[in-house]
């Protein structure tokens, strides 16, 4: 059993060598690294962060504005009963001047970009207008489109927890390597 020991520490104190000379390789590499190549990183980064706060405020915009359609028309525009818009429905909105233009566009992106809006979409469903009245139906090729919309969302999301899944497998993997390298290195300090 003092092998197996011994022979792991000399594995452990050879993989810990080669580590070194990698920490010690990148350490080179970024200081050999053009200073304009680190540059453009950080612009990048500060570009991403701004994107997100950008996106954070539209999505907030986005909800009041949708929140003041709902106010102003309540029998055409619900969370809980959400129902197909006129065609046309925009145009509507504009005549009725209650509400400024951009955040007519704002309001009606959101809601019919919604899981609800697309599941209300089936075919021969009526639409309504404003006063909440039916104003048409939906075709089989808008319901078509709705079904295959619905379909790319759910693939996205499925994609994006696998994505997760995946790295959080990986950081739970780097946890245990670096658990047991700690474990072999506080059995060599014995």
């Amino acid at each position: 059993m003092n092998e197996n020991v011994n022979a792991a520490i000399e594995q452990t104190e050879q993989l810990l060598g080669e580590l070194d000379q990698l920490l010690e390789q990148r350490e080179q590499v970024r200081v050999d690294t053009p200073k304009q190549q680190s540059e453009s990183v950080n612009v990048n980064d500060v570009a991403s962060t701004a994107n997100t706060k950008s996106r954070s405020k539209n999505r907030v915009a986005n909800q009041a504005a949708l929140k003041l359609l709902m106010e102003t028309y309540p029998k055409t525009f619900s969370r809980t009963e959400v129902r197909p818009l006129k065609i046309g429905i925009q145009e509507d909105l504009l005549a009725d001047e209650k509400i400024a233009k951009n955040k007519i566009k704002r309001a009606l992106a959101s809601y019919v970009r919604t899981l609800s809006y697309y599941r209300s979409l089936q075919a021969g469903a009526a639409r309504i207008d404003l006063a909440g009245e039916a104003a048409g139906e939906v075709s089989e090729q808008e319901a078509e489109h709705a079904k295959g919309k619905l379909k790319e969302i759910n693939r996205q999301r499925r994609e994006r927890e696998q994505q997760q899944r995946k790295e959080q497998a990986e950081k739970e993997k780097s946890e245990r390597l670096n658990n047991k390298l700690e474990q072999l290195v506080n059995l060599k300090g014995r």
